[in-house]
């Protein structure tokens, strides 16, 4: 089992910024990938980034988030980042951290964290 922890949403006006954080903890050397995936009401899940623990730390991005936001890891601290400059309205969504662990690539979902871009 893995469990992760998100947090660092919150309420930013558009062209702003906001750095999200999802620390892992459990089953964590099972882990093989670790990203993001957000939800705008009445939306789908969609995915928006993540990062490869397995294939020489590669990273992918949605296209509508690249050049924008940007993934990085604190293996000390177990931890997954997504900062994200330039916030636009159609941003607002809640963010969930997501991990797929195991040689099943089982996935493992965070509670969820709120950002809202507005003026």
């Amino acid at each position: 089992q893995v469990q992760l922890v998100e947090s660092g949403g919150g309420l930013v006006q558009p062209g702003g910024s906001l750095r999200l954080s999802c620390a892992a903890s459990g089953s964590i050397f099972s882990i093989n990938t670790m990203g993001w995936y957000r939800q705008a009401p009445g939306k789908e899940r969609e995915f928006v980034a993540s990062f490869s623990f397995i294939v020489s730390s590669s990273t992918n991005y949605a296209d509508s988030v690249k050049g924008r936001f940007t993934i990085s890891r604190d293996n000390a601290k177990k931890t997954v980042y997504l900062q994200m400059n330039s916030l636009k309205p159609e941003d607002t969504a809640v963010y969930y951290c997501n991990a797929r662990a195991g040689t099943k690539w089982y996935n493992f979902w965070g509670q969820g964290t709120q950002v809202t871009v507005s003026s």
